[in-house]
């Protein structure tokens, strides 16, 4: 049987990877942040709260949806798309686990 390189690693790594390469975009942060700022389901064209045209915003949903930290409904032609909190709160605590679990020596000053 063969293996990607990427299975040769933890599941809890390999999930923790798909998760932050989907972080790896700043118009990908930037929807995060604005939906979770306006803190409501979004129907309207994120397009308009972003520097990018409407085809580039959809490529970047789909990122989101398919790592599953946002979700969408579609209403008529419309879709509408809210954060998957219970999937963002994982990766918060997947993210404070992974950079707690990397030893900085103490006399190392981080700020």
């Amino acid at each position: 049987m063969a293996y990607t390189k990427s299975e040769l690693f933890s599941p809890e790594l390999q999930n923790c990877s798909t998760l932050f390469k989907a972080l790896a975009h700043p118009a990908r942060l930037a929807i995060l942040k604005y939906l979770a700022d306006t803190k409501t389901c979004i129907t309207g064209d994120l397009a308009d709260e972003l520097p990018l045209g409407r085809t580039t915003v959809n490529q970047h949903l789909k990122e989101l949806k398919d790592a599953g930290l946002i979700q969408g409904t579609t209403e008529g032609v419309k879709t509408c798309y809210c954060l998957n909190l219970r999937n963002v709160c994982e990766l918060k605590k997947m993210a404070e686990k992974f950079l707690n679990d990397i030893n900085i020596p103490v006399t190392f000053d981080c700020k």
